[in-house]
C-alpha cells in the first residue's frame, strides 16, 4: 500500500568513524548489495515519490550506487550531525503539506510493514512527533528513552548520558515521524551544545515536549531495526539477513544441507528439490532450477541453471548460461558469456571462457576451451587446449557437430573443425580440418634399438 501523504529523508552522509574504513558506511556491502539498498527498497514499497538522501562523505560514490532508484539528493559539508543534516534538508520540503518520515541508510533488518504501521500509528495518534523505539538488554551506543509518567519527555546520546540513564533499555531506533512544518520551527532550536559538538536531531523531543506537543513513541521489535556502526555489527547483521533467505529458500522447497555453512544472496532463485551442499555460494542474479545438484564448496555468481543438472564440488561458475540435464565438475571452472547446452558434460579440470558447449558435447577432464563455438556431441579429449591468444588477440575456434579431438591437441585458433572431423591424439593443428577428415600433426616415431644401453650401460660393464 503507497502511503501519499509522507516524505521520507533517509540520512546516509556520515562516514562511519567506527567501521575503520574508506567505504562510505552506508555502502558496505552485506550478501552483496550495499545496506542502503535494504532500506531503501522497504520504502519505495510504500512510498514511490519524495523520497531524499541526504549524502556528504564521497557523496558522488553514494549517488552513483543509487541513481537506479529515482531519489532525490541533499548534500550535507560538513557533516555535524543528524540533526545538522535535517537543516540542509529543510529548503527541500518546507514547502510540502506532508508528513517526514526520517530514518538512517544503515537499517537493513527495517521492513515495510514496520514503516507503515509506524506512519499509520503517527497518523491515529494525531501525533506531532512519532518515534520508534525498542528495547534491548544491552543498549550500547544508542541513545536512551526518557519518560515520566510514562510519556517520552526526552532522549539522551550514550556520550552525553549519565550512569542511571546509561542503564535504561529502551533506545531510539533512529525513526521519525514529524509534521512538516513542526519539523522546521524545531530544528532551527536545535543548538550543538553536546559532547561531540554536533547538533543532535534527538534535541527536537524535548523541544516539543516544552512547547507541549505531541510526542509518540511506537515500539517495536529490536531485531528489526539494529543499525550498524562497526563491521563487527555489519557480520552480526549479515547472519540474520543470510539466515532469513535460507529458511525463506526452504519453506519453498529447497533442501539446503548445511544452512550455517551456505551462502546465498537475497536476488537468488532456486527451484524445488534442488539440494545445495554445505559450503557453497550462490551470489547475484542467479537462477537455478528445480532437481539439481549443487556443491559442496561452489561458488556460482549472476548464472542461470535449468533443471535437473549436476554441479559436482569445487566448481566456480560466473555470468554463463547452463541447460537442462548437464553435468559439471568436480574442479571445473566456467568463466563469463559461456553457454553450456543440454546433456553436456564438463568434467574435473576444465576450464571454459566465453565459449559455447553444444547439446551433448564433452570434455572430460583437464582441458581449456576458450573463444569457441562448439557443436553437438563433440568429444575432447584430455589435455585439449584451444589457442585463442596470439598475444595481442583472441581468435576463434569452430567445432562442428560429431568431431572427436584426441587427447593432448592443441587447436590453435583461428580455426574451423568440420563435422565428424577426427584429430588424432597429440596434434598441433593450424589449419582448418574439413568434415570427415582424420588430420595428424605430430612427428613420425623413430625407434632406436639399444640407444639406452650404448649411452647409459656401457660403463657398468
Amino acid at each position: 500500500m503507497f502511503m501519499k501523504n509522507f516524505i521520507c529523508l533517509i540520512l546516509a552522509a556520515g562516514k562511519g568513524t567506527r567501521m575503520k574504513s574508506n567505504i562510505p558506511k552506508v555502502l558496505h556491502k552485506i550478501l552483496g548489495k550495499p545496506m542502503i539498498e535494504y532500506v531503501i527498497e522497504e520504502v519505495k514499497k510504500i512510498l514511490f515519490e519524495n523520497i531524499f538522501v541526504i549524502v556528504g562523505y564521497k557523496k558522488d560514490e553514494v549517488k552513483s550506487y543509487l541513481e537506479k532508484y529515482d531519489l532525490n539528493f541533499i548534500i550535507q559539508e560538513p557533516q555535524l550531525g543528524t540533526g545538522h543534516a535535517i537543516m540542509q534538508a529543510i529548503p527541500y520540503i518546507k514547502d510540502f503539506d506532508k508528513d517526514i518520515l526520517i530514518l538512517n541508510g544503515d537499517m537493513p533488518l527495517i521492513t515495510s510493514e514496520i514503516l507503515e504501521d509506524f506512519l499509520k500509528f503517527h497518523k491515529e495518534k494525531n501525533a506531532n512527533l512519532s518515534i520508534v523505539t525498542a528495547y534491548l538488554d544491552n543498549p550500547f551506543g544508542y541513545g536512551r528513552i526518557i519518560r515520566e509518567n510514562g510519556k517520552i519527555i526526552r532522549i539522551v546520546e550514550e556520550k552525553d548520558a549519565k550512569e542511571e540513564e546509561k542503564k535504561i533499555k529502551e533506545m531510539n531506533a533512529g525513526v521519525y515521524c514529524f509534521n512538516a512544518k513542526i519539523l522546521e520551527e524545531l530544528v532551527n532550536l536545535i543548538t550543538n551544545n553536546t559532547a561531540q559538538k554536533e547538533f543532535y536531531l534527538t534535541d527536537c523531543v524535548k523541544l516539543a515536549v516544552n512547547k507541549n506537543l505531541n510526542v509518540e513513541g511506537f515500539k517495536v521489535d529490536s531485531e528489526y531495526i539494529l543499525g550498524i556502526n562497526t563491521k563487527e555489527d555489519l557480520a552480526r547483521i549479515e547472519e540474520i539477513i543470510r539466515k532469513k533467505i535460507l529458511k525463506e529458500l526452504m519453506l519453498k522447497g529447497v533442501i539446503i544441507k548445511d544452512p550455517s555453512s551456505t551462502y546465498i544472496e537475497k536476488e537468488v532463485e532456486i527451484g524445488i528439490d534442488t539440494v545445495i551442499f554445505p559450503q557453497t555460494y550462490i551470489i547475484g542474479k542467479s537462477k537455478i532450477g528445480e532437481n539439481c545438484f549443487i556443491g559442496p564448496f561452489c561458488w556460482i555468481e549472476n548464472t542461470e541453471i535449468g533443471n535437473n543438472v549436476r554441479i559436482e564440488g569445487f566448481s566456480h561458475i560466473v555470468e554463463s548460461k547452463i541447460y537442462d540435464f548437464v553435468k559439471i565438475g568436480p574442479f571445473c571452472r566456467i568463466r563469463p558469456l559461456s553457454e553450456i547446452k543440454e546433456y553436456a558434460k564438463l568434467g574435473n579440470f576444465v576450464e571454459v571462457k566465453k565459449s559455447i558447449i553444444g547439446k551433448g558435447s564433452k570434455a572430460n577432464h583437464l582441458s581449456y576451451i576458450g573463444d569457441t563455438e562448439m557443436g553437438e556431441n563433440v568429444n575432447i579429449g584430455a589435455g585439449t587446449i584451444t589457442c585463442n591468444y596470439d598475444g595481442k588477440r583472441k581468435h576463434k575456434t569452430i567445432i562442428e557437430d560429431n568431431a572427436f579431438i584426441g587427447s593432448d591437441t592443441q587447436l590453435v585458433a583461428p580455426i574451423k573443425i568440420g563435422k565428424y572431423a577426427f584429430i588424432g591424439a597429440g596434434s598441433t593443428i593450424t589449419k582448418d580440418v574439413p568434415p570427415y577428415a582424420l588430420a595428424l600433426a605430430r612427428a613420425r616415431q623413430v625407434n632406436i634399438k639399444d640407444w639406452v644401453k650404448r649411452k647409459f650401460l656401457k660403463d657398468d660393464k
